[in-house]
């Protein structure tokens, strides 16, 4: 009986250790060889937010559920803007705090051609090109992996992506281009030397001016803006590309907070809030990400993509749970089309339980 329960206690234990890092007992011949995530190394080893430059002692301290230290920045230590910080591990549902931040100093220049496509780059390099500051606050959830992960790389992935326009950052007087070449500059579209010309349409738009305002005008803000949220995908592919090598435990909200020529930009993924407090006034800064306010969009999915769900969940909303005794008869319900209620049958498919249930966040 006290083996079963310490082995229980091992594997409870073990699930809730940094990126799914826990034994097993191996009852094959020639033991010792572990599958899966558990035979694969970390990405990132686990630790606080690096501007905390704690001890290894301090590390250990900060896990303790019982006293729950308040962790802050050390006395004489400053970040950028005067920013502050502090956190504390959760009440006990996790052995390991799952959640991370970050705030670096990068500068956004063209990349060289070893350099590219690098997201290993030196944050800092050399201190030349246009400077950004970044703040990122992660909330892990199952496991500090892909928090970890996304603390160290989401950054760098942004610069590097402003990188790729670092020319049209240093002109923002001009709109961007339409078009770029292979070479990243903007394209010029011109009659090859010898290239006979064909005979014109007379339906064809042959006036710059008319053909100019059939053309879509982007502003370097937004092409800023395109260039983080496409950073947020890249860092979402890079997380699962890297867990087929590293183990990479949990998933996280993203929350990043920009600054880059005199401009604040906010990024977020999930259901953290960023907000301003402006003389008593609260301005928010992001709309969150909650399976309320993206119940369509999640039900869509479930009902194109059925097997997603196990045959364990139904992508019908109902205001509670169907009982087996209300089967045949008539209840509201909400379907992906709909954002008010209607009445539909009971039939048996719908005592599987909702996707969406609940109201989320207050």
């Amino acid at each position: 009986m006290i083996s079963k329960v310490k082995n229980a206690m091992s594997n409870l234990v073990g699930g809730m250790m940094p990126h799914g890092h826990h034994h097993h007992n191996n009852h094959h011949s020639g033991g010792g060889q572990t599958c899966g995530q558990d035979s694969l190394p970390p990405r990132f080893p686990y630790g606080r937010p690096d501007f905390l430059d704690l001890t290894p002692e301090l590390l250990q301290y900060s896990t303790e559920h019982a006293s729950r230290p308040v962790l802050a920045l050390k006395r004489g230590s400053r970040l950028p803007w005067q920013t502050g910080y502090a956190e504390v591990i959760n009440a006990g549902k996790s052995m390991l705090n799952e959640d991370q931040a970050s705030c670096e100093k990068l500068f956004v220049k063209k990349p060289s051609g070893k350099h590219r496509n690098s997201t290993l780059v030196d944050d800092n390099g050399d201190g030349t090109g246009i400077p950004l500051q970044f703040w990122g606050v992660f909330d892990g959830h199952a496991g500090s992996g892909a928090a970890i992960m996304a603390s160290k790389l989401l950054h760098r992935l942004i610069r590097d992506g402003l990188g790729e326009i670092c020319h049209l950052l240093e002109n923002p007087s001009s709109a961007p281009p339409i078009c770029l070449a292979k070479n990243g500059s903007p394209y010029q579209a011109e009659a090859k030397k010898g290239a006979t010309q064909e005979a014109e349409d007379p339906d064809a738009v042959c006036d710059s001016s008319v053909r100019f305002h059939m053309e879509k005008v982007v502003s370097l803000e937004s092409l800023i803006m395109g260039v983080i949220e496409t950073a947020f995908k890249q860092m979402d592919d890079l997380i699962e590309k890297e867990k087929t090598s590293y183990a990479i435990s949990g998933g996280c909200c993203a929350l990043a907070v920009i600054h880059l020529m005199g401009k604040l930009y906010v990024a977020n993924s999930g259901d953290s809030r960023a907000i301003i407090i402006r003389n008593n006034e609260v301005i928010a800064m992001t709309n969150e990400f909650t399976p309320e306010s993206e119940r369509q969009r999640l039900q869509y999915l479930g009902f194109l993509r059925p097997e997603l769900l196990g045959n364990e969940f139904t992508h019908i909303e109902f205001p509670r749970r169907i009982q087996h005794s209300e089967l045949g008869k008539k209840m509201l319900y909400r379907d992906h089309t709909m954002t008010g209620w209607a009445y539909k049958t009971i039939v048996e498919d719908d005592l599987k339980f909702p996707l969406i249930y609940g109201e989320g966040k207050k």
